[in-house]
């Protein structure tokens, strides 16, 4: 049947297709989940797990680095399941299942627990989080200009569960105590599996995630079938997970030329390469169209792994320093990461009508320019950070404004970048291999993680006082953003730069 025809067919609703509302509702509820751990996570290896080590912060940053590279690495594998064997409707229930699973886990208190957890996560979230964004680019005929505009409204629907969940997840897990909060988040993932559900059940989506055959789907393999094979293989890893997570310390010395690397480290590295190697493999299978196409997926993947690097310090460095360095009014620190997407819930809607007013006067931006423009955001935001330190007071306490002011910029810039992106990758990919490209464009935030990593432990303070403050620590995390701001400028400049020629060789690719 053509997915194109069906789609100009199926029910609309504010001008957009009625499942993507199905859809919107189903990612609010599990990045609720996924941003109220995240709230948490910093603050509570600093605070409990990690707490009696002077090199807390060292300890911390390594593990939310592994964990992060990993918990988006998975989209790659769980793209890859879909697209052969599972379908994105299978993929999204498994996912959801095995993240509640690991938010419940985490409720409870122990510190083996604690890896297993975020195992559960990472497996889940890989078989998740591609699938649904691309089900709403199905939803769409190729080519069609609402796409960027209904992709920018499910963002919003991702930024109003990453709003709420800090809020609520923050005042539980600092008030009550932390496993109050992480076990608020699973129950927000099983909200999440509701709605998809519901949608299912009314139709909305018609033939669309299925399983792309049925004869694969129920192959046996060792004589059980593939759809039962993949949940087992997917629980069977959570543990092996927690053991590479639980193994944070560096496992080389300095004096090796891999430097001070953990286990999580070195696969992800082979990972990555891995899949260079194959997205060489399927360019030179693919024809010239198609390559221009790839190509400009793998560029905006880069761009955006800049992008990532800077922005997910706010789930770590950046919540340190709110806890550290900032005084706080009407909020704990963990809340503060609700201000990112407070602007992106009141600013997506506007950009999505700006881009589609935009498009009707012939003046909307090219992807690169839009990417350019979202780094040097991105850059200026850890600018006026950098500033704060200006206004401290004698404790080195800085003003919440600037905290505010800094989010409201980089939150802009992700407009510029991120809904923008999604949208381009489900145009840019070829349709056999879409849920896997899906994937490629999330490894860009585990590659991210890998920055964030790198940086938390540059910035890292160490001390077994739970009160960390004072000037010499402001400076630290002053002089850390100011190099953060320049980098990011730097590397916007170097794409507007480069744009034009990026037109003139890839012609028509948008």
């Amino acid at each position: 049947m053509d997915t194109n025809t069906n789609a100009v067919e199926e029910k609309q609703l504010f001008g957009h297709p009625q499942g993507l509302f199905y859809l919107f509702f189903a990612e609010l509820w599990e990045r609720f989940s996924f941003y109220g751990m995240r709230a948490l996570l910093m603050l509570y290896m600093t605070k409990e797990i990690f707490e009696a080590l002077a090199e807390r912060d060292v300890a911390a940053a390594a593990v939310y680095a592994s964990y992060g590279s990993l918990v988006y690495a998975s989209t790659v594998i769980g793209g890859r399941v879909s697209d052969k064997i599972l379908g994105m409707r299978q993929s999204i229930f498994l996912g959801g299942i095995l993240m509640a699973i690991g938010h419940f886990v985490l409720a409870i208190e122990n510190d083996i627990a604690f890896f297993l957890a975020l195992a559960f996560i990472v497996v889940g979230n890989g078989f998740f989080k591609p699938n649904i964004s691309t089900f709403v680019g199905s939803l769409y005929k190729y080519g069609d200009p609402k796409k960027d505009s209904g992709f920018t409204i499910f963002y919003m629907g991702i930024n109003i569960g990453g709003f709420a969940a800090p809020l609520l997840c923050g005042w539980l897990g600092e008030t009550y105590g932390w496993h109050y909060g992480f076990g608020l988040a699973g129950i927000g993932m099983l909200t999440g599996l509701i709605f998809f559900w519901n949608g299912i059940k009314r139709n909305v989506f018609g033939d669309k995630g299925l399983p792309p055959s049925q004869e694969i789907y129920d192959k046996k393999i060792l004589g059980i079938p593939q759809k039962t094979l993949v949940p087992i293989l997917s629980f069977a890893a959570a543990p092996v997970i927690a053991y590479l997570l639980a193994s944070y310390k560096s496992v080389t010395s300095e004096d090796s030329f891999l430097g001070e690397q953990n286990i999580v480290n070195i696969i992800f590295k082979l990972i990555g390469i891995s899949v260079l190697v194959y997205m060489g493999y399927i360019m030179a299978k693919s024809t010239a169209e198609e390559r221009k196409k790839l190509f400009m997926a793998v560029l905006i993947t880069l761009f955006m792994t800049i992008f990532w690097g800077f922005h997910e310090l706010s789930g770590s460095v950046i919540t340190l320093f709110a806890d550290r360095n900032v005084n706080l009014v009407g909020m704990n620190a963990s809340q503060t990461n609700a201000l990112n997407s407070l602007v992106i819930v009141i600013l997506s809607i506007p950009i999505s009508f700006l881009w589609v007013y935009l498009t009707k006067k012939n003046l909307n931006p090219r992807t690169p320019y839009k990417f350019g423009f979202g780094l040097i955001l991105a850059g200026l935001s850890f600018y006026v950070l950098a500033m704060s330190g200006g206004s401290a007071d004698g404790n080195g306490m800085v003003p919440m404004y600037y905290l505010i002011f800094m989010y409201i910029i980089l939150s802009v810039g992700e407009l510029f970048m991120s809904p923008v992106g999604l949208s381009k990758i489900t145009d840019l990919a070829p349709q056999r291999i879409i849920a896997f490209m899906m994937g490629v464009w999330f490894l860009s935030s585990a590659f991210a993680f890998q920055i964030v990593g790198f940086i938390s432990k540059q910035l890292a303070i160490e001390s077994t006082d739970s009160n960390v403050g004072g000037l010499d620590t402001l400076n630290v995390y002053i002089d850390g953003f100011s190099l953060i701001a320049k980098y990011s400028i730097g590397a916007g400049l170097i794409v507007l730069i480069f744009s034009p020629l990026m037109k003139k060789l890839l012609g028509k690719v948008h």
